[in-house]
């Protein structure tokens, strides 16, 4: 038996696997990243802890109402808009966490960095994005946002990683994990086009996803520890 196959035949098994190991990287990040913020009190620190906040809330959103519709139908929806809206959020988060200073001084600080008159603009920009993929019943609203945000999110990486080489450990890790969140935005973009949602692509692209979320992982930790 194939990989592939071995994989279909556990389907509901492996997702639920999935998602629980994608919230519980998160978690560990969130919680590294918090202790680090609070001790270093860089902003761009606190929205990077945000995105994967959001990330993890998302996944487990998805697993919770994915049960729920098993047994009411109409909760399908209900999830999609959800899960969307935070793994949208997710993006803007990661995105705005090497931008922040363009728009914020380093002296100003919100009370809160998940709801302020900034962020407040993603907020919006994530649900509509949500409510129009549910509206036309696709994802290519959710899959194009992130692809141009990931997009930016390379090229600005790949700027610090040049300029910043010898300094912060993190940007290699950062810039490397951007480009397979790109790769994997792009595919999901592609699969319903070219490749008829084919399983093996999906699969595929969550192998892709978790190597995006390990490799943030891995440099949360190699940082804390030796920071």
């Amino acid at each position: 038996m194939s990989l592939y196959s071995l994989i279909l035949a556990n389907k509901w098994l492996l997702e639920v696997l999935y998602a629980f190991i994608i919230a519980l990287i998160c978690a560990v990040i969130v919680i590294k990243t918090d202790k680090f913020f609070r001790l270093s009190l860089h902003q761009g620190i606190r929205y990077f802890r945000n995105a994967f906040f959001f990330f993890g809330v998302g996944f487990i959103a998805k697993y919770i109402f994915g049960l729920l519709s098993d047994l009411n139908f109409s909760f399908v929806y209900v999830a999609q808009v959800i899960f969307e809206y935070f793994l949208v959020m997710a993006g803007f988060f990661l995105l705005y966490s090497l931008v922040w200073r363009r728009f914020e001084s380093s002296r100003e600080e919100y009370f809160s960095s998940l709801f302020n008159a900034k962020i407040a603009v993603f907020h919006v920009m994530a649900l509509v994005i949500a409510l129009l993929d549910d509206i036309w019943r696709t994802y290519y609203f959710m899959f194009a946002s992130q692809i141009i945000i990931f997009f930016y999110a390379s090229i600005i990486s790949f700027a610090n990683l040049r300029r910043n080489r010898n300094k912060y450990k993190f940007q290699k890790f950062y810039f490397v994990a951007m480009l397979l969140g790109l790769i994997a935005w792009t595919l999901n973009l592609l699969a319903p086009l070219y490749f008829n949602w084919s399983s093996e692509i999906l699969i595929n692209i969550g192998i892709i996803n978790i190597i995006f979320f390990l490799l943030f992982l891995y440099g949360v930790i190699k940082v804390t520890k030796t920071e």
